[in-house]
């Protein structure tokens, strides 16, 4: 879905609608086999797991077999107690339980291992991921949406896993070891299970197609929520500014009520589970006790195979009222990486042609002709453009809002590419080029600054790959800033922290003003680059810039219409075409609408 220009839209979510150019991956099945595709990386943790699950597991089950066998021991008659017997089943039965916690402790620092790497590498896959997602993506889908994903639903997959998936291990064992031992005991009191084991699966079957779709909804409206909440915190100066507290208040309000009817539905489907197998297991224990004692009666069984029986009728109800108890949490967990893998199989930037070339020795000239585009199917936004700038030259983009001026920068970079018609730089079709030697060529500054937390010497630098403190001091003094760092107390050391909170707007976009003077570069875009400085610093800027700019071709974006009076070509936009071009002089006395927009300004 590609963003209309100049309108706000529903953005997608990762749940709940699927793309056409990409599968729906919601089966089970298919999530397990891509949660084994990051276990398989450590088979011998996971091989000592393995062991330590089925020792620990089956050293438990014997202890209801000792167990009875002390019974045994006891006798039926008063004295007729055997302590030797007795006590040497009760010594084993503690030495097999100490070795069993033992490896208990053991399976948890294994599987914590397990997850921990598990988490790692999910991150890893999901960032990597978003780095090669073509810009639509993010203009489709909430930051704080993409957040979710790498927090919440990473850590919900993971902390399923180190504590439902080890369970369900540790009760199938119990399970199909009780029953075993079950069988060996009375196999006629096995046959209660026949009744109540399928009867348990069903309804197991039934909550499971009622409430998955439920967690999905669930984790979909809390990655909504925090889309909302990332987004008012970054404008909470704004809504400030304009008194609109409340009425955020009451939005978020809204996005929470939604959230906790999500969870209020997920869970209360979820948890009908446990105390439903929980009362079909209790109905297979009563039974077990009542056949028990009428086999007892006619002589068929012993009072210690009873309590065995009742012991291991126990274990091997117990498991299936614990899964059940998990049962929802799973269903989170799975929807959870359905979000997750959702993210990664999410389609990249279109890969460059097999016989791309790389753009070297760049001279600087770019032509359009002929372009027509839209971010939506018959909505178009540019048609018809046709330029040619040659290089050195200095190119002015102006027009009002919607009019289609960062979508021509979007064209040139290729964020977005043409729907029809042809860009050229040196006369080499950009469609013709790698992406990367595309995109190197241009020096971009935006009105959005952009900084990382690290030092003004580091994001400085950033543009070029080992600049020297000569090379930055140098960028630093030509965009006016050098004079400001040092009177820091750390100077060029220091450290700026989210986005540059520590200093003003101005300085953030001079820093990135001194950032693009780094870049060696033979284009250079300019979009409302000094638009958060003062006159007086703005034109000392645009003295240094000009000077910079020299035989390199230059697109700058302005509103101000002062700071591009020089420039080599003005072209004027509207509703997506160029109505107007030429130099300033020229299109005053032309009187048209650029003419229109300098009085507006100036008078």
């Amino acid at each position: 879905m590609r963003n209309p220009q100049g309108t706000r839209f529903e953005r997608e979510s990762f749940t709940g609608s699927d793309k056409k150019s990409r599968p729906k991956r919601a089966d089970m099945g298919y999530i397990m086999g891509r949660l084994w595709g990051y276990l398989g990386r450590h088979r011998l943790l996971i091989t000592l797991a393995v062991i330590f699950v089925v020792a620990g597991n089956l050293l438990q089950l014997l202890g209801p077999s000792l167990s009875g066998k002390a019974i045994d021991a006891i006798g039926n008659t008063p004295g007729g107690v055997d302590f030797n017997t007795m006590f040497y089943y009760a010594a084993l039965m503690i030495v097999f339980y100490i070795i069993s916690g033992v490896m208990a402790f053991l399976l948890q620092y294994a599987v914590q291992r397990i997850t921990r790497s598990m988490s790692k590498s999910m991150r890893q896959d999901v960032f990597e991921r978003l780095t090669t997602l073509p810009v639509s993506f993010f203009d489709s889908h909430q930051t704080g949406d993409i957040i979710s994903v790498i927090s919440y639903d990473i850590d919900t997959v993971n902390a399923s896993f180190s504590a439902d998936m080890i369970q369900i291990a540790r009760s199938v064992i119990t399970v199909v070891g009780s029953l075993i031992m079950m069988l060996t005991i009375e196999p006629l009191l096995v046959l209660v299970f026949v009744v109540t084991v399928p009867l348990s699966v069903l309804f197991s079957k039934y909550i499971s197609n009622k409430v998955r779709p439920l967690y999905r909804k669930r984790s979909a409206s809390l990655g909504q929520m925090n889309g909302f909440a990332e987004e008012m915190i970054q404008g909470q100066k704004t809504t400030r500014a304009y008194n609109c507290q409340g009425d955020m208040i009451e939005k978020f309000d809204r996005y929470n009520e939604n959230a906790v009817i999500a969870y209020k539905k997920a869970e209360h489907s979820g948890t009908l589970m446990g105390p439903s197998v929980n009362f079909i297991n209790n109905i297979s224990l009563a039974l077990v006790s009542v056949f028990g004692a009428l086999l007892y009666m006619a002589g068929g069984i012993g009072l210690g195979d009873i309590s065995s029986f009742v012991l291991y009728s126990r274990k091997f109800s117990g498991p299936i009222n614990e899964v059940a108890n998990i049962f929802g949490e799973l269903q989170s967990a799975f929807a959870a990486a359905e979000r997750v893998f959702r993210l990664i199989d999410e389609l990249p930037e279109k890969a460059d042609d097999e016989a791309a070339e790389v753009l070297r020795d760049v001279y600087g000239d770019v032509l359009i002709k002929n372009v027509d585009f839209g971010y939506e199917e018959n909505k178009p936004i540019i048609t018809d453009l046709c330029l040619s700038a040659k290089r050195g030259s200095l190119i002015a983009i102006v027009g009002p809002t919607g009019a289609g001026k960062t979508t021509i920068i979007n064209l040139l970079m290729r964020f977005y590419d043409a729907d029809s018609g042809e860009i050229k730089i040196d006369g080499k079709s950009i469609y013709g080029l790698t992406r990367e030697s595309l995109r190197l060529a241009y020096t971009m500054v935006l009105q959005d600054t952009w900084l990382f937390s690290g030092t003004i010497f580091e994001n400085i630098a950033y543009a070029k790959e080992n600049a020297t403190m000569e090379e930055v001091v140098a960028a630093a003094k030509a965009a006016k800033i050098h004079s400001y760092i040092t009177r820091l107390p750390d100077g060029y050391n220091t450290y700026l922290s989210d986005n540059g909170s520590n200093i003003s707007k101005g300085q953030k976009q001079l820093l990135t003003i001194a950032r693009a003077m780094l870049h060696d570069s033979k284009m250079l875009i300019l979009d409302e680059a000094t638009s958060n400085v003062d006159t007086q610093t703005e034109r000392q800027i645009q003295s240094a810039m000009r000077e910079l700019m020299r035989d390199r071709t230059c697109f700058v974006i302005a509103h101000r219409l002062s700071t591009i009076q020089h420039a080599d070509l003005i072209l004027v936009l509207k509703d997506g075409n160029v109505v107007e071009q030429g130099t300033h002089d020229t299109l005053i006395a032309l009187g048209g609408v650029y003419s229109e927009l300098y009085r507006s300004q100036f008078e």
